[in-house]
């Protein structure tokens, strides 16, 4: 597959000092990736012998979305740190944004902490504004937010959102409406730390009650405030792809 080259290349030298794997994408490497993706699920349906502490559901790597600053409130740092060391108890591996600061540094610094798998995503474009993490197990510097999204999800069997801003809102419902859409039945959940995503839960269920949202299609995000007991929802099993566009019988 074509490697970028040039800045990524001088990336690739100053990050490669520091101990990171780096892997460099392009849609070329994309369409590799999801097929080696789909190749993993595969072999994970012939082999169920792994789980999560006796679960039969598949979960190995989750995405976190989250803020790259911390937040007013320190019960967002912690509440970050206290999911970071959840994920490792559970034997699941962190996909995230790849970030050294704000709730990003602090959920991958706890994994790695503890022994655990944290695997980065970024464009080279957010390497020097966002601070790329020198101690990740695995660093994938992409061209675009499009690759960037796109890589996490192929990568991750799961999806949570921290507290954070604008992006993490629309990396969430980029996800929950691939669920919708039944482009995926990967579990999309928010961590609803001291009540931070109660205004938005509110607005969806006027949503539903509105008629811009079905009941069937909120249900799908799990909401909780506690990081080990959201862990343990997800792998419960979930509800089917449930279709949007429903055709009336004539």
């Amino acid at each position: 597959a074509h490697r970028a080259g040039g800045a990524f290349d001088d990336l690739g030298r100053s990050l490669d000092v520091v101990g990171v794997q780096i892997l460099h994408l392009d849609l070329g490497d994309f369409r590799e990736l999801r097929a080696r993706d789909l190749a993993r699920r595969s072999d994970d349906r012939e082999d169920s012998t792994w789980d999560i502490k006796g679960s039969s559901s598949l979960m190995r790597r989750v995405c976190v979305f989250c803020g790259s600053s911390s937040g007013r409130q320190e019960a967002y740092r912690s509440a970050a740190v206290l999911l970071g060391e959840s994920l490792v108890s559970q034997g699941v591996a962190l996909v995230y944004g790849g970030a050294c600061v704000g709730l990003m540094g602090a959920v991958a610094d706890a994994v790695l902490a503890n022994g655990g798998e944290a695997i980065g995503v970024i464009p080279a474009s957010l390497v020097e504004k966002e601070l790329a993490h020198p101690g990740l197990t695995e660093l994938h510097v992409v061209e675009t937010m499009h690759q960037r999204k796109a890589t996490m999800s192929e990568l991750s069997d799961g999806f949570i959102a921290l507290p954070g801003g604008i992006g993490t809102l629309e990396e969430m419902f980029e996800a929950l409406t691939w669920a919708q859409l039944g482009f995926h039945q990967k579990p999309c959940a928010l961590l609803n730390t001291e009540g931070y995503y109660q205004g938005l839960v509110d607005f969806l269920h006027s949503a539903v009650t509105e008629g811009f949202v079905k009941q069937r299609h909120l249900d799908q995000l799990l909401i909780d405030a506690e990081p080990q007991r959201l862990l343990k929802r997800m792998v419960r099993p979930q509800l089917g792809a449930q279709p949007k566009w429903e055709v009336a019988e004539a």
